[in-house]
C-alpha cells in the first residue's frame, strides 16, 4: 500500500477556475452598480419599511417639557407656623417738638431774608461808589451807570473809548479804567472781560474778521485794569463774542453804536450773571 494511496502536492485543479468565476462575477456587479440611478424617494421609502420591519424605536415628539420630580414635596407637607412677633419702634414728634422745629424754620427764614437785604446793600453801595468815582464822566454825558437787577452797569460812550477798527483805546480811557479799577479792587469774585462788535464785518492787515477785534480790545481793558496792583491776575478772564451777542438789532447807526462794547462782569462763585460794566468803543465796520 505505500506509494499508490498519497495525494497530490498543491490545491485541486478546479480551484483556479472558481477563483477566475468568482472575480468575474464581482467586476459585473461592481459595473451594474455603476450603471445604477438610485431613486431617492423610493430608498427612503424602503428604509423605512427596513426600519418597522426589524422593530427601531421611533421618536414621539413631547408636547411638553419633561419635569423633574420633587422629592421634598413627595415626602414633606407645609406647615403654617405662628407669626413672630415683630419689634416696631416709632418716631412721634411732640407739641414742644413741633414748637421748636417751627421756631427753627422761622429763624431760617429769616437769616435768608437778612443775607438777602445785605445782599442788597452791597448791589446799592456798589452802585453809588461807581457812581462817585465816575461822577466827572457822568456829568460830561461819556459814562452812564444803572442798575438792572442783579447787574450794575457802567457803560462808557464811544468818544471816550476806541477808535475805529482799532484795538488802541482814545484819550482819558484809562483814568476811567483806573477808577474802576480801583473800585473791583475792594470787591472779590471773577472779573471777566468780554469784548463786542457790531455786525459789520472787517478785515484789515491786522484784524481778519469781528472776532479777532473784539479780542484784542477785551485784552487791552484787560491790561489797564491789571495795572492795579491790587487786583489778582487769577481772577480775570478775556472773551470775545464779536457780534454774536448784541443789546439790540444793529438796524440803525445808533443801535451798532450801543452794541460796540467791552464788558467786565464781576461774578460772584459760579454765578456769571453777577456784576456787568459794560464799556463802549467807536464805530468798528470799515
Amino acid at each position: 500500500m505505500g506509494d499508490d494511496c498519497k495525494c497530490p502536492d498543491g490545491l485541486p485543479e478546479y480551484l483556479a477556475t472558481f477563483a477566475d468565476l468568482m472575480s468575474l462575477l464581482m467586476c459585473f456587479f461592481v459595473l451594474l452598480l455603476s450603471f445604477a440611478e438610485i431613486d431617492a424617494v423610493r430608498f427612503k421609502k424602503m428604509a423605512e419599511s427596513m426600519k418597522d420591519a426589524f422593530g427601531v424605536q421611533k421618536e414621539i415628539p413631547a408636547n411638553e417639557i419633561v419635569m423633574g420630580v420633587s422629592v421634598i414635596k413627595q415626602e414633606f407637607s407645609p406647615t403654617v407656623g405662628d407669626p413672630s412677633v415683630l419689634n416696631e419702634i416709632r418716631q412721634q414728634t411732640s407739641e414742644v417738638e413741633k414748637q421748636y422745629l417751627q421756631m427753627r424754620d422761622g429763624e431760617s427764614d429769616g437769616r435768608n431774608e437778612a443775607m438777602a437785604q445785605r445782599a442788597e446793600q452791597e448791589l446799592e453801595q456798589q452802585v453809588e461808589a461807581l457812581s462817585e468815582a465816575l461822577e466827572e464822566e457822568i456829568d460830561k454825558g461819556m459814562v452812564t451807570v444803572e442798575r438792572d437787577g442783579e447787574k450794575i452797569i457802567v457803560r462808557i460812550q464811544e468818544k471816550g473809548s476806541f477808535s475805529s477798527g482799532s484795538d488802541r483805546p482814545q484819550r482819558g480811557f484809562f483814568d476811567i479804567m483806573r477808577r474802576i479799577s480801583e473800585v473791583l479792587a475792594e470787591r472779590s469774585g471773577k472779573i471777566i472781560v468780554a469784548g463786542h462788535t457790531d455786525n459789520v464785518p472787517i478785515h484789515t492787515r491786522r484784524f481778519r474778521s469781528n472776532w479777532e477785534l473784539s479780542s484784542a480790545r477785551a485784552v487791552t481793558v484787560a491790561e489797564a485794569l491789571l495795572k492795579n496792583q491790587k487786583i489778582d491776575p487769577k481772577r480775570v478772564l478775556v472773551e470775545g463774542h464779536a457780534d454774536a451777542d448784541p443789546l439790540v438789532p444793529n438796524d440803525t447807526p445808533g443801535h451798532r453804536a450801543k452794541n460796540r462794547r467791552v464788558e467786565l462782569v464781576l461774578v460772584r462763585g459760579n454765578d456769571r450773571a453777577g456784576k456787568v460794566i459794560a464799556l463802549g468803543d467807536a464805530d468798528d465796520g470799515l
